[in-house]
């Protein structure tokens, strides 16, 4: 099995920021895309960003220019910088990671989910 553990979530004034990061451990093989989805109360689960394990990335229109992503290959681990919080970036982030395991099996994995909360 595969385990995503995510951190650094919580509550932030607008124009603040918060850096997440999501580790992955267990019987991973190779690490494929890595990335970051949310959910706010009521909306369907969207992509935030996501990164190759060739360090390509890709960002939803609405944070592009504020958030980064990045990952450690070494440490199996993909972060999200959220700068220029707004409140409308208020959700649940989940971190996913496409992952070959050591069965050779390429499996979709998810976070348990950070709360993020932007409101004065």
């Amino acid at each position: 099995q595969v385990q995503l553990v995510e951190s650094g979530g919580g509550l932030v004034q607008p124009g603040g920021s918060l850096r997440l990061s999501c580790a992955a451990s267990g019987s991973i093989f190779s690490i494929n895309a890595m990335g970051w989805y949310r959910q706010a109360p009521g909306k369907q689960r969207e992509l935030v960003a996501d990164i190759t394990s060739g360090g390509s990335t890709n960002y939803a229109d609405s944070v592009k220019g504020r958030f980064t992503i990045s990952r450690d290959n070494a440490k199996n681990t993909v972060y999200l910088q959220m700068n220029s919080l707004k409140p409308e970036d208020t959700a649940v982030y989940y971190c996913n990671a496409v992952v070959t395991t050591i069965w050779l099996r390429g499996v979709n994995y998810w976070g348990q989910g950070t709360q993020v909360t932007v409101s004065s």
